[in-house]
């Protein structure tokens, strides 16, 4: 299953496809006892999506073969034990990809001719995604940091490895036989490999940075200077042959001081906006808003969820299962601002008090 959403890779999922692209979506849980229910939920939405394969006069014998065989074989490679809060399959002639989200979604299927990408794009947005860049003098490792976990990165060329007859850098930093290691021009030369490497990625796919390593390599990266100049330092050795739970034990808690400083930031760019009249606040106003272009910063709580229907000039309340309901109205204002190149915050309960959930600071 996919985790991690990179600009290309949205690309790839948004361009057009010979109809139909399918896109099936439902909750999952992570506990027990909810997610009993999710195995039966789940081929349920399938079966839905295969009745409404069927009933599409625009699809031809052999593309309802097709993707049906594309959500068979999608259906077999989940591990329900493994998911998370919700779950997408894309389907299309040739081709399917299952993503497990750590954000509910509405329980959908959509025949179209793109993909349905706007709760991976959300889900997204709320784990605010980052790279580690972990040092030695042998190796530089990166990891895929998100709400909860890191997980290995092999991209860009990492792990990079340096290759040297009887060297065992890592053990000689532990044991202090090695004090000037990082001052030697093949280390040096080594970690700007490293640098530039990171480069060619932050360029292709921009996250915020966190750098691991003794002291010694921290400061020999902070003479390199390059894109790990905008990096948080985090002075913790050992970490290039690691583990994903070693890395995240060491990176959360400056991960966490840094979450809490980005919502304190946003509450009081909300509290300036109100002063200056250009503050959105309620899920009409925003998306009124957010259609325009007109928002800068988008500020959502974690769990707001609300369903609405549009009656031509606003949002008024609906319930889900209502003729025309959107269920997934935060998700689509998240995208909307996000492609109009909002800043987009996601902020404990009860932060944005009486905005109802979500808020906006506005250009003009």
């Amino acid at each position: 299953m996919e985790h991690a959403l990179s600009p290309a890779t949205l690309s790839e999922l948004r361009r057009t496809r010979p109809y139909p692209a399918v896109s099936v979506l439902t909750p999952t849980h992570r506990r027990e006892p909810e997610n009993a229910q999710d195995r039966v939920r789940l081929r349920n939405v399938v079966a839905e999506a295969k009745r409404q394969l069927e009933s599409d006069p625009a699809v031809t014998r052999e593309r309802r073969a097709d993707v049906a065989g594309q959500l068979d074989r999608a259906l077999a490679e989940i591990d329900l034990a493994h998911t998370e809060d919700g779950l997408v399959i894309f389907a299309a002639p040739g081709e399917h990809q299952v993503w497990s989200l750590a954000r509910p979604v509405p329980e959908r299927v959509v025949l179209s001719d793109t993909f349905l990408t706007r709760n991976l794009v959300s889900a997204q947005a709320a784990e605010r995604p980052f790279w580690v860049l972990s040092l030695s003098a042998d190796q530089v490792a990166l990891w895929s940091g998100g709400a909860d976990r890191v997980t290995e990165a092999r991209t860009a060329g990492f792990p990079l490895t340096r290759r040297q007859e009887n060297f065992d850098a890592e053990r000689q930093e532990q044991i202090g036989d090695l004090p000037s290691t990082f001052l030697d021009e093949d280390t040096r030369h080594f970690l700007r490999e490293a640098v530039n490497a990171l480069g060619r990625l932050l360029r292709t796919d921009p996250r915020p940075l966190y750098v691991t390593g003794e002291q010694a390599a921290l400061s020999a990266l902070d003479e390199l200077g390059g894109v790990s100049r905008e990096a948080v330092r985090i002075p913790h050795g050992g970490l290039s042959h690691g583990t994903p739970d070693a890395v995240w034990q060491a990176v959360r808690p400056t991960v966490a001081a840094e979450a809490r400083s980005r919502v304190d930031t946003v509450g009081r760019e909300l509290e300036s906006a109100l002063g200056r009249k250009a503050f959105a606040a309620g899920v009409d106003e925003v998306w009124l808003s957010a259609r325009e272009g007109r928002v800068r910063l988008l500020a959502v709580e974690e769990n707001y969820r609300v369903t609405v229907r549009d009656d031509g000039d606003h949002l008024v309340p609906a319930a889900s299962g209502d003729l025309d309901a959107r269920e997934d109205i935060v998700d689509e204002i998240v995208e909307q601002c996000l492609e109009t190149g909002a800043e987009v915050r996601f902020v404990p309960d009860g932060t944005l008090g009486d905005a109802d959930g979500i808020a906006g600071v506005l250009r003009y």
